[in-house]
């Protein structure tokens, strides 16, 4: 990432050193997943939609331990997959909008809920911002070459109430603090880096 691009890491000592820790990540980029993971201070395992794992870079992704999910339904191979990575202290990234958008955080969908209340694991909130904003000249589907890319890491927040419910309404509340933190992070975000 730092060979093609010029990325600006803020906050990265907001991680937790150890533990399971969920990265929640906008997502208005194919290099976003990539930049995270080149810059992040520990190693990262994303939920990467299977269409990605074709040809090599299947066995790329594979070999470097990211989770294979089918999007279409609820993929317990992948639900599994992605507690183990938390239950072995690791880092996982989940894009909570379940695909590339506007990256604004906008329409959540529910498994980052589902995978920090089920984990009790805390979120770290990361806005990556510049990736978007004009295409390449050489390439025209990635960022210009050696231009800049913001990755904001935010205070790491609980999802859960506390009382460790795992219901369907403990989801959903879940989901609405979960969207007013990363909401609140993104704008935070975008003023550090006058973006």
């Amino acid at each position: 990432m730092y060979g093609l691009w010029k990325p600006r890491v803020l906050g990265a000592w907001k991680v937790p050193a150890t533990g399971p820790v969920i990265f929640a990540v906008n997502h208005s980029h194919n290099v976003d997943g990539p930049m995270v993971m080149g810059v992040a201070p520990r190693p990262t395992h994303f939920l990467i939609k299977q269409e990605a794992f074709i040809g090599p870079l299947g066995s790329f992704l594979t070999g470097i331990g990211q989770v294979k999910v089918d999007r279409t339904s609820a993929d317990r191979t992948a639900i599994s997959r992605a507690l183990g990575v938390l239950e072995a202290g690791g880092v996982l990234g989940i894009f909570p909008e379940g695909t590339r958008g506007e990256g604004d955080f906008a329409s959540l969908r529910a498994g980052l809920a589902y995978f920090a209340v089920r984990s009790g694991a805390p979120i770290v909130p990361i806005a990556v911002m510049g990736s978007a904003e004009r295409p390449g000249r050489l390439i025209k589907a990635l960022p210009p070459l050696r231009s800049r890319v913001d990755v904001v890491f935010g205070d790491p927040f609980d999802a859960g109430d506390g009382t460790g419910r795992r219901t369907r309404k403990a989801l959903d509340e879940a989901t609405e603090r979960i969207q007013k933190q990363l909401t609140s992070h993104l704008e935070n975000a975008r003023r550090l880096t006058g973006r």
